[in-house]
Protein backbone atom coordinates (compact mmCIF):
# COMPACT_ATOMS: atom_id res chain seq x y z
CA UNK A 1 0.00 0.00 0.00
CA UNK A 2 1.29 3.37 -0.83
CA UNK A 3 1.14 6.58 1.92
CA UNK A 4 -1.84 8.46 1.71
CA UNK A 5 -1.22 11.53 -0.38
CA UNK A 6 -3.80 13.33 1.17
CA UNK A 7 -1.92 13.20 4.52
CA UNK A 8 1.43 14.12 3.21
CA UNK A 9 -0.27 17.05 1.78
CA UNK A 10 -1.48 18.17 4.74
CA UNK A 11 1.43 17.25 6.95
CA UNK A 12 3.30 19.48 4.79
CA UNK A 13 0.47 22.27 5.09
CA UNK A 14 1.17 22.07 8.76
CA UNK A 15 5.03 22.85 8.71
CA UNK A 16 4.97 25.52 5.89
CA UNK A 17 7.23 28.09 7.69
CA UNK A 18 8.72 25.53 10.08
CA UNK A 19 12.74 25.86 9.81
CA UNK A 20 14.89 22.46 8.98
CA UNK A 21 12.22 19.96 7.59
CA UNK A 22 12.98 17.95 5.10
CA UNK A 23 11.34 14.72 3.60
CA UNK A 24 12.51 11.52 2.75
CA UNK A 25 10.53 8.36 1.73
CA UNK A 26 11.26 5.50 3.94
CA UNK A 27 9.46 2.50 5.31
CA UNK A 28 6.90 2.46 2.18
CA UNK A 29 5.82 6.20 3.53
CA UNK A 30 6.72 9.34 3.55
CA UNK A 31 8.66 11.00 6.49
CA UNK A 32 9.32 14.33 7.72
CA UNK A 33 12.40 15.05 9.39
CA UNK A 34 13.63 17.69 11.58
CA UNK A 35 17.08 18.36 12.25
CA UNK A 36 17.17 15.15 10.34
CA UNK A 37 14.77 13.19 12.44
CA UNK A 38 11.99 11.72 11.64
CA UNK A 39 9.00 13.38 13.38
CA UNK A 40 6.09 11.97 11.53
CA UNK A 41 4.99 10.08 8.88
CA UNK A 42 2.01 9.47 6.32
CA UNK A 43 2.57 5.62 6.57
CA UNK A 44 3.08 3.33 3.81
CA UNK A 45 0.12 1.03 5.75
CA UNK A 46 -2.36 3.70 6.03
CA UNK A 47 -2.31 6.98 8.49
CA UNK A 48 0.22 8.44 10.24
CA UNK A 49 3.47 7.48 12.56
CA UNK A 50 4.25 9.26 14.62
CA UNK A 51 7.61 9.83 16.54
CA UNK A 52 7.19 10.92 20.34
CA UNK A 53 8.95 11.28 23.61
CA UNK A 54 9.49 7.93 24.82
CA UNK A 55 8.18 8.84 28.09
CA UNK A 56 4.70 9.71 26.96
CA UNK A 57 4.11 6.46 24.83
CA UNK A 58 2.06 4.48 27.20
CA UNK A 59 0.40 7.24 28.54
CA UNK A 60 -0.82 8.44 25.08
CA UNK A 61 -1.50 4.76 23.57
CA UNK A 62 -4.10 4.68 27.22
CA UNK A 63 -5.70 7.85 26.27
CA UNK A 64 -5.96 8.07 22.31
CA UNK A 65 -6.44 6.16 19.97
CA UNK A 66 -2.79 5.52 18.66
CA UNK A 67 -1.46 2.02 19.14
CA UNK A 68 2.24 0.97 19.17
CA UNK A 69 4.13 0.99 15.85
CA UNK A 70 5.43 -2.37 15.18
CA UNK A 71 8.42 -3.49 13.23
CA UNK A 72 9.74 -7.30 12.82
CA UNK A 73 7.20 -7.99 15.26
CA UNK A 74 8.37 -5.61 18.04
CA UNK A 75 6.63 -2.58 19.72
CA UNK A 76 9.05 0.61 18.99
CA UNK A 77 9.17 2.66 21.81
CA UNK A 78 8.27 6.30 21.00
CA UNK A 79 6.56 5.62 17.86
CA UNK A 80 2.66 5.38 17.47
CA UNK A 81 0.79 4.58 14.75
CA UNK A 82 -2.89 6.81 14.34
CA UNK A 83 -5.27 5.58 11.84
CA UNK A 84 -6.54 7.81 8.51
CA UNK A 85 -9.72 8.13 10.54
CA UNK A 86 -8.25 9.32 13.78
CA UNK A 87 -6.31 12.46 11.68
CA UNK A 88 -9.41 13.46 9.61
CA UNK A 89 -10.00 16.73 11.17
CA UNK A 90 -6.71 19.67 10.59
CA UNK A 91 -7.07 19.63 14.52
CA UNK A 92 -6.46 16.64 15.07
CA UNK A 93 -3.58 15.71 13.10
CA UNK A 94 -2.08 19.62 14.03
CA UNK A 95 -1.72 17.66 17.55
CA UNK A 96 0.30 14.53 16.63
CA UNK A 97 3.03 17.01 13.95
CA UNK A 98 3.20 19.16 16.91
CA UNK A 99 4.18 16.27 19.36
CA UNK A 100 6.17 14.58 16.82
CA UNK A 101 7.86 17.76 15.59
CA UNK A 102 8.90 19.20 19.53
CA UNK A 103 10.47 15.21 20.12
CA UNK A 104 12.19 15.72 16.81
CA UNK A 105 13.40 19.36 17.91
CA UNK A 106 14.55 17.85 21.17
CA UNK A 107 17.13 15.43 19.83
CA UNK A 108 20.51 16.86 18.32
CA UNK A 109 20.60 17.55 14.32
CA UNK A 110 21.65 14.95 12.56
CA UNK A 111 24.12 16.24 9.84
Amino acid sequence: MAYDEDIADRIRDLLIGESDVTEQKMFGGLAFLVGGNMAVAASGQGGLLARVDPTKSDKLIATTTARPMEMRGRAMQGWLRVEADDVRTKRQLAKWVAMGTTYARSLPAKS
